[in-house]
C-alpha cells in the first residue's frame, strides 16, 4: 500500500489594518484626520504585524500634502482679500470707460 502525502495548506492571508484604510480615505475627505490616522495605523501595524503599511503611509503622505495645499490656499485667499480691500478704490478709478 502506497502512502501519498497530503498537499500543504496555504496560511490564511494577513488582515489589512482598518485604520490604514481609514487613513487613506480621510486623506481625501479631511486631510488632518488622514495624518493622525496614518500615524496611528503605522504604529499598530508595527505592533501587530498586519498588512496595510503602504495604505497607512499613503494616507499619511497625502494628508500632509493636502493639508499644506489647503493652508497655502487659505493664505493666498487672505492676501487676495487684503489686496482687494486695500486697492479696491484704485481699480475703479484706473479703468474708466468713455464712449
Amino acid at each position: 500500500m502506497a502512502y501519498y502525502p497530503q498537499g500543504g495548506y496555504y496560511p490564511p492571508p494577513k488582515r489589512t489594518n482598518g485604520m490604514a484604510i481609514a487613513a487613506l480615505i480621510c486623506a481625501f475627505v479631511f486631510a488632518p484626520a488622514g495624518i493622525v490616522l496614518g500615524i496611528i495605523a503605522r504604529n499598530q501595524i508595527k505592533r501587530t504585524g498586519e498588512d496595510g503599511r503602504g495604505l497607512a503611509t499613503a494616507g499619511l503622505v497625502l494628508g500632509v500634502v493636502f493639508t499644506l495645499l489647503g493652508l497655502i490656499a487659505v493664505i493666498l485667499w487672505i492676501v487676495a482679500v487684503y489686496w482687494i480691500v486695500k486697492n479696491g478704490n484704485d481699480i475703479y478709478t484706473t479703468y474708466t470707460f468713455t464712449t
